[in-house]
């Protein structure tokens, strides 16, 4: 009689020295009827962090750490600096009199300020100010750097959440990175240029869109607070997401990177958000207000500053004990081109 087992188990070893392997056994684990994320909800308070931040300040520096950064690991995936299978989230510090050095790399990065409002980034020739609740862009192989007022100039600590698209890059072994031969990167238009040209409902008269990033670099907060407010005045609030605004690319109408999608929105007082599920896993960021994060069966109260994590597929809902506001990121954009974007309104 045969032993199929036996015999199932000896072809397998010897195509295993062809490099081949048998779907059949591994199918139920490639196609699941549902997702079955590696990355789980957690949250970093604010509070309880931040003193670690600022201790890294007094052990090296912004010039010889290139990017003094604290980066979020997800507990479901660990040892890989991300936090969800294909974001990056990390606190970056910078003290007055600082300079993070100029250079350049082929992952997308995102800045949301957090605390402090001394601080710029360059970005591809242009100084742009921080203040906190802007987002701010720098886009793929743009030369960047940061700096800090001296405290002879009114200098403080500037703390703000870095997103990148590292970990979907560095699976498709796309990761690049160069150097500026100096610290910082010559001036090369005043602050305030691709507002000009790009945050006034216009564009430059011969301007191509031909890369998909978006030519606005910052986002400032007054005015995404703003309309924010006219619309919950309007009386548009959502039972799932209050009022939720999603910032754009100005010359394309599209997400302002190729690979993440960022948002905002507004929680009014005593806001009971509904339960809902996407695919696309998101990194929320408080910016004002308190409240309760219900994310799986997981239970977070979140206060102003506070970072938490919707895995891909995980039910949440969200609670305003006061007036609240909160940014967010996500893979959406990646999600979406490859067909695979579901959402559920529960």
């Amino acid at each position: 009689m045969t032993d199929v087992k036996a015999d199932r188990a000896a072809y397998y070893g010897q195509i295993k020295h062809r490099n081949m392997a048998p779907l059949w056994e591994s199918l139920h684990n490639l196609v699941p009827p549902q997702p079955r994320p590696q990355a789980r909800p957690a949250i970093w308070k604010y509070a309880e962090v931040r003193d670690l931040v600022m201790q890294s300040g007094g052990l090296i520096t912004a010039e010889e750490a290139v990017r003094r950064v604290l980066f979020l690991e997800n507990p479901g995936l660990p040892d890989k600096a991300s936090i969800t299978p294909a974001l990056y989230a990390g606190l970056q510090l910078i003290l007055p009199g600082e300079i993070a050095p100029s250079h350049r790399h082929t992952q997308s990065a995102l800045r949301f300020i957090l605390e402090g409002s001394t601080a710029y980034t360059a970005v591809d020739g242009e100084r742009v100010p921080m203040q906190p609740g802007d987002f701010i862009i720098t886009p793929s192989w743009t030369w960047h750097d940061h700096g800090n007022k001296t405290e002879e100039d009114g200098g403080e600590p500037v703390i703000w959440l870095d997103g990148l698209d590292i970990p979907i890059v560095y699976q498709l072994d796309q990761g690049f990175a160069e150097n500026y031969p100096g610290k910082v990167q010559p001036v090369q238009r005043e602050s305030g240029d691709s507002a000009a040209r790009y945050a006034q409902n216009m564009l430059p008269v011969r301007h191509v869109a031909s890369n998909p990033t978006s030519p606005l670099f910052s986002y400032p907060y007054d005015r995404t607070r703003e309309a924010l407010d006219t619309l919950y005045r309007h009386g548009e609030v959502d039972q799932w997401d209050g009022v939720k605004l999603k910032f754009i690319n100005p010359a394309t109408g599209s997400w302002p990177m190729p690979t993440m999608a960022t948002f905002m929105q507004f929680l009014p007082a005593r806001f009971r958000g509904r339960q809902y599920r996407t695919t696309d896993a998101t990194v929320y960021s408080v910016v004002e207000g308190s409240g309760v994060a219900k994310v799986g069966d997981r239970t977070f109260e979140f206060a102003a500053k506070d970072i938490f994590v919707v895995p891909s597929w995980v039910t949440v809902s969200l609670d305003a004990d006061v007036d609240s506001v909160i940014f967010s990121y996500s893979d959406r954009p990646i999600v979406s081109a490859l067909n695979l974007l579901r959402e559920e309104r529960i």
